[in-house]
């Protein structure tokens, strides 16, 4: 077996079906499976898969477990040499897998790559390559610094947007959107940390990966497609933002903390705590 598609979804059966009809003209002449967690979907999605993918390896949760301790079930399962975290509202484009394949093939110091991934709108998404999401990072990204200032590198250090979108680099992480990486990565750093709920899951990931020498490559010789926003986190809305901001949290202490004083950390943390509250009170009455 070649490379391992793992996909864990929530109430995204459309997206999910474009998703996996579009894998087999992905992926050229490698040999694959698809292991699908499914999240305890209420759409119909269970049926879609019995239906008309019979031949996927399926898991089924009673509860809605997030996303990391369900991508592990899934990398547990997988038997490839390759993995692929893929996510079910991404569509892929014909060759693109094969591409990346061949592009971790013939760079053995690469462990993990992610390609180009443009929204629904044709426009790229931004948080497909990150820099190390540091206070100073976090703070320009949030008050729009970044936006203002897109080829500075000292405002763009979480997205990155002074890199050119079309050009290879090497960068600090990459979005779990569609992550291909070696399985000796997993082999190395093992798998997710379960303490992220959801989100942040794929920055902690590609930072212990460098940590062991591994390079994390954005390439966008290759572009897919993402419809953000569908099934898990808009499925559960209210609930993201909180994990959002608690897996922020856990980051920050893992990888961070160390580097600022007590004194900086509590301040930073009521930050972090101030900007939970506003964001669920903006989404509450917009909804």
């Amino acid at each position: 077996m070649t490379l391992s598609i793992c996909i864990v979804t929530l109430d995204a059966g459309k997206l999910l079906k474009k998703c996996l009809d579009s894998i087999p003209a992905a992926m050229g002449n490698l040999s694959y499976e698809i292991i699908v967690v499914d999240n305890y979907s209420r759409d119909g999605t269970l049926t879609m898969l019995k239906k008309h993918y019979p031949y996927i390896t399926l898991i089924q949760n009673s509860t809605n477990k997030g996303y990391t301790m369900p991508m592990n079930q899934a990398l547990r399962q997988a038997k490839g040499a390759y993995l692929l975290q893929l996510n079910p509202d991404a569509e892929l484009s014909p060759g693109s897998i094969n591409t990346l394949y061949e592009y971790l093939k013939q760079n053995p110091d690469v462990g993990i790559c992610e390609p180009r991934i443009i929204g629904d709108d044709g426009f790229f998404q931004r948080s497909t390559r990150r820099g190390i999401a540091t206070p100073w990072a976090t703070i320009t990204y949030f008050l729009g610094l970044s936006t203002f200032f897109p080829n500075n590198p000292e405002m763009t250090q979480y997205r990155l947007e002074h890199l050119d979108e079309y050009t290879i680099s090497e960068v600090d992480g990459v979005s779990g959107t569609c992550m291909l990486f070696r399985r000796e990565v997993l082999d190395d750093i093992g798998y997710l940390d379960e303490r992220f709920f959801a989100y942040q899951e794929d920055s902690d990931y590609c930072i212990r990966a460098k940590k062991k020498g591994w390079k994390i490559i954005y390439n966008p010789i290759v572009t897919i497609s993402h419809s953000r926003g569908h099934g898990g986190s808009g499925a559960q809305p209210m609930r993201s933002i909180f994990e959002w901001h608690r897996s922020y949290y856990y980051f920050y202490y893992k990888h961070l903390a160390a580097d600022y004083s007590f004194v900086f950390n509590w301040i930073y943390t009521l930050m972090m705590a101030g900007k939970l509250i506003l964001t669920e009170l903006k989404h509450f009455v917009r909804r």
